[in-house]
């Protein structure tokens, strides 16, 4: 079982003072800074912050201190502390004034909070302020997860933006995706692979820039050295419920075996194909009635739900490495 920590207040056997205190709002408390009443500033910022250390006693006081002490108002807090594991995670949702909290300072009362506790990871965001996550796509012939990202993204409703696109499939000037990207004025990038060239040299070179790549269905194995050479996270959508059926043709694979639920799955790139930690999963059924058309088709489907989620959550800050092989997922 994982630990979670709660406090939980109950009436009997506690004196009064406390019982009022517990009842206060939030809102009604009173901070160091000062405060924090959307009435007294119209200004007010959101703010994301997480946290991955060994634990101890206090931390959570730490980080409830950094940020009330400034001001602030926390709205929401996870936590996570895997049993028999002195490992300790949190996210935390809050807001603030940046006339009482500029966004330097902050950065420099968490890093303090960061060394204090000798922090693995500790990473803050004001989504307001902070420019965007850079990403490039590199997606082969299928369309499907490509085009869903890009619509997402015009949308609005994926918080990064595209620097360019990569394919090892040339597509016609007239195609949709062509037409799209030349309407935003994202650059195409054509980099005809083969079993001897992989064109990863080119491929460094366009997106070293970048804070994230994404695989949108991109057919090709990223070598190691590509990977440590990139030096950050690579995320991709396999077609299919790992660990089962890795490799290709995972949806042939599990109409084969009469599975009875197929799935999608997004994780981070690894030298071990299809092997990298899991970030999100997703299902659907099928049944004897379902052929291998349809078994495709519910299979996309699950890819762009499935992939567009992962993204969403990575930018979030809500996705934490768990070990070698796994994730915290707030």
């Amino acid at each position: 079982m994982n630990i979670v920590r709660r406090v939980v207040l109950r009436d009997h056997n506690l004196p009064p003072s406390i019982l009022g205190f517990a009842r206060r709002s939030f809102k009604s408390l009173k901070f160091p800074g000062g405060s924090l009443d959307s009435s007294d500033s119209p200004c007010l910022l959101h703010g994301i912050h997480v946290f991955h250390c060994s634990d101890e006693v206090g931390i959570v006081a730490k980080l409830s201190e950094c940020i009330a002490s400034r001001g602030g108002n926390i709205l929401s807090a996870d936590v996570f502390v895997p049993e028999m594991r002195k490992v300790f995670y949190s996210r935390s949702e809050f807001i603030f004034d940046p006339a009482r909290w500029s966004r330097v300072q902050m950065d420099e009362d968490f890093s303090n909070l960061s060394n204090i506790f000798n922090a693995v990871k500790s990473v803050v965001r004001v989504p307001m302020l902070d420019p965007r996550y850079k990403i490039a796509i590199l997606a082969s012939k299928q369309d499907h997860c490509l085009f869903d990202l890009l619509y997402a993204w015009q949308e609005g409703k994926l918080p990064f933006n595209i620097t360019s696109v990569i394919s090892n499939h040339n597509r016609d000037p007239n195609s949709h995706v062509i037409r799209f990207l030349d309407r935003h004025e994202i650059p195409y990038h054509y980099l005809q692979t083969t079993q001897e060239s992989k064109r990863e040299e080119e491929l460094l070179n366009l997106v070293h820039d970048t804070d994230f790549l994404v695989l949108a269905r991109y057919m090709q194995v990223l070598s190691g050295n590509f990977l440590n050479r990139y030096g950050k996270d690579v995320i991709n959508i396999h077609h299919g419920l790992l660990p089962s059926f890795k490799g290709g043709y995972p949806a042939k694979q599990a109409f084969d075996a009469g599975v009875k639920l197929i799935g999608a799955t997004s994780h981070f790139v690894t030298e071990e194909l299809d092997g990298g930690p899991i970030i999100e999963q997703m299902v659907d059924s099928v049944s004897h009635k379902d052929n291998l058309r349809s078994f495709i088709q519910k299979s996309q489907n699950l890819e762009k739900l499935c992939l567009a989620k992962a993204i969403k959550s990575y930018c979030e800050l809500r996705v934490l490495p768990y070990g070698q092989t796994r994730t915290v997922v707030f």
